[in-house]
Order: structure tokens, then sequence, then C-alpha cells
């Protein structure tokens, strides 16, 4: 047990953003105090993108499956078959493992981690902050450590963000709820693929959002999500489960969350404190990718603070929201655009499973998706995208 009551930084939250924030802080030099509530696992799809292995040098051994194709589902039943090819593929990991293994990681690295809950949050007159924690391990007795900085990767509900904003100032969200259960030995390969994701457009799973089936090697999640008040998410799951042939498959664990889907307009206090991960929002609207945006958060939060201790200045943790949102802001608008057109009503959802046949379309995407970037090289796809999706808009049919 580490007694100690003062550290350089304390990241509040262990999830993605808070240990890779952790790790890089640890890794620099600098004393670090990483705070995780105990037991808490976010319902999440785990997908993670090739470029998150390359960029966080992920070993194999967390990947619980490597998916190589998408079939994308429109209310009718219509569906469209979005194979990968020979460009990559999209990796599963399972949070249950995936997030303790990133809190070692950050350990081994030299931080220490207390499991605990973060309660206050208390300015001094040097400019340091003293945090109040709920210690697990001593009953919940009060512990006050104090720090020069603080990094909140608390999640959705993130205290640390209502303590230093206000209970008002929040992104928008979603409700996610997931299934995780077995994985079937031998399933009917119509309704289920062990290297296949399901992606479910349909206003009766979810009038706002999608639902999924995403496999993890033994286990697969099934969920979805949706804003609207008094629709039942676990019905739609229990919908997707009958549909995928899993209805009979043992239920491992359930679990719900807000998901937010709009990255807040700022992540900093101006002194010493900054958001990272769902708690600054940076879930990728439409899509509700979180892992590989985390991880990248909660990086350049460990750069700027180290900046903040070299520079003496805080003005550096303006950076982080800067940085990002030059880097994927741009992505994550396009996003919210689709979703705003397309999620609208389940003729649009038609409409939008119907234009992922066209093979521009699935080349573009997994391109983006897997090296998180739009593609830029060929403007000429780009272009015949934009006329499709404004056929589809207008309903006016393709030219023979």
């Amino acid at each position: 047990m580490d007694n100690r009551n003062f550290f350089d930084v304390v990241v509040v939250g262990g999830g993605p953003a808070g240990a890779t924030a952790a790790q890089a802080l640890a890794v620099e030099g600098h004393s670090v105090l990483m705070i995780d509530r105990d037991g808490r696992i976010k319902p999440c799809g785990g997908a993670i993108p090739t470029r998150a292995i390359r960029d966080f040098n992920l070993p194999m051994e967390q990947l619980t499956a490597k998916v190589h194709s998408a079939r994308i589902i429109a209310p009718s039943g219509y569906n469209v078959a979005m194979d990968i090819g020979d460009i990559g593929y999209v990796g599963m990991v399972d949070r249950d493992l995936f997030d303790p293994f990133l809190r070692a990681r950050a350990v081994e690295a030299g931080a220490v981690q207390l499991t605990g809950t973060f309660k206050t949050l208390e300015r001094n007159r040097d400019g340091t902050v003293t945090v109040g924690v709920a210690d697990a391990s001593r009953a919940g007795e009060m512990r006050h450590i104090t720090a020069r900085s603080v990094i909140g990767a608390d999640g959705a509900n993130s205290a640390v963000r209502r303590t230093v904003f206000g209970p008002k100032r929040k992104p928008p969200y979603v409700f996610a709820y997931h299934e995780i259960v077995e994985s079937p030995e031998a399933p009917d390969p119509d309704k289920f693929r062990a290297d296949r994701c399901d992606v479910i457009y349909d206003g009766q799973i979810s009038p706002d959002f999608y639902g999924w089936v995403f496999p993890h090697g033994t286990h697969t999640s099934i969920g979805c999500g949706s804003a609207v008040k008094g629709h039942s998410l676990k019905a739609a799951t229990r919908s997707l489960r009958e549909a995928a042939g899993l209805t009979e498959a043992r239920t491992v664990r359930e679990e719900g969350a807000p998901l937010p889907l709009k990255p807040m307009r700022r992540w900093d206090d101006g002194k010493n404190v900054v958001l990272v991960g769902d708690a600054a929002g940076v879930v990728a609207p439409c899509s509700g990718e979180g892992i590989y945006y985390a991880m990248l958060s909660g990086q350049i939060a460990a750069e700027a603070v180290g900046q903040v201790f070299a520079r003496n200045s805080p003005k550096a943790l303006a950076s982080v929201r800067k940085r990002f949102m030059r880097e994927h802001g741009m992505v994550f608008l396009t996003l919210g655009i689709m979703q705003s057109i397309w999620y609208g009503s389940d003729k649009r959802r038609e409409q939008f499973v119907k234009m992922c046949a066209d093979p521009d379309v699935q080349r573009l995407t997994w391109e983006s998706y897997l090296n998180k970037k739009l593609v830029r090289r060929d403007p000429m796809a780009h272009l015949r995208v934009a006329i499709k999706d404004l056929r589809q808009l207008l309903g006016i049919p393709a030219r023979a």
C-alpha cells in the first residue's frame, strides 16, 4: 500500500484514457496516482482499429477475435456485406480483460494504483489541487491526496467534470446497453459468424442509433443504444439475440451506461485540470467508437501535462483539445452529419444501407476507420460518393 499524499499527477479513472495517460506520465518519470473504482466495466462493443494496435503497442494476446467483415442490416432485412479485404482487420477486445491489462501496464511503468472513488477537489493557494478519495482498501475511509495536476478520465458521468465545470456542462448522450453471452460453437452462418460484426439499423431496435452483434471469440457482445426515453433497450436486445440465433446462449453479464456523442467545447480549466476520454465526450458520433480516441486523448493529455511542468505554464492544457480536434475534428463533424441525416427514419436507414453496397463507400469507410483519418488520396471516389449520397437523399434513381 502506498501512503504518499503528494503526487505530480492524479489520474481519476483507469479505463483506456486514464491508464494510457498514467503510463505515459510514469514513463517520463512523473509520480502518478491512478484512481479507479472496483468492478467497473463499461458496456462496449470492443472494436479497435489496426492503428490503435500499432500506435499503442497492444499485444496480439489482448485480441479475442479478428473481424474481417461487417454486415449492415436495414429495417426491411436487406443487408450488405462489407468485407475489409487485404487492407487489415478490426481487433476485438473484452473490456473486463483489456482495461486491467492497461492499468497493469501503467503500474509496471511506475504509476501507483488506488482502488477507490473520487469525491472532492479543492484548490490550494500554492496552485496545487487536493483530491478527496474514498479508499476501498480502507473500508471507504477518506484520503486526501495533493497533486500538481489532475486528469479527469472518469467516464461519461464524470464527477471530475461536474466538480470543475458544474452539472450543466456535459455532452449529448445516448444510453448504451449490451449483454455479453457465450458464443455458439456451431452457429447458423446466415445468422452469426465469429469473424463478422453485424450492425443493425432499424427503428424498432433503436429509433436514433443502432444495434450490434460483435463477436469476441468465446463471447459475444449484443446491444444497442438510444437517447429516446421509454425505448426498451433490453427488449431490443432480446430481438437482436433472437435474430442472431443467440436466444439460448448463456448470459455472462449485462451492462448499461451513457455514451457521449460530441466532444465538450472545453476540456481544461485553465489551471491544472483536464478531461479526457468519455469525460471529454470523445466518442465518435454515428459509430459510437471510443477506445482509440480515449487512448489518444490520454496520450495527448500526458504530453500536455509534461509541458505544463516543463514551462510552468497551465496554458499547455488547452492544447489537448486543440490537437485532438485538429487531427480528428473533421471526422467527428462528418460522422455527426451522417448520424443526423441517416438515422432519422427507417426510410433513411434503408437508403443508408443500400448506399453501403457501393464499392467506393466500402473502401473509403474501411481505410478511414482502420487508419483513423479521412482518405484524401482519391478525390474522385469522394466525389462519386457525394453524388450517390445526394441521389439517395433526393430519391433520384441511379442511371442505368
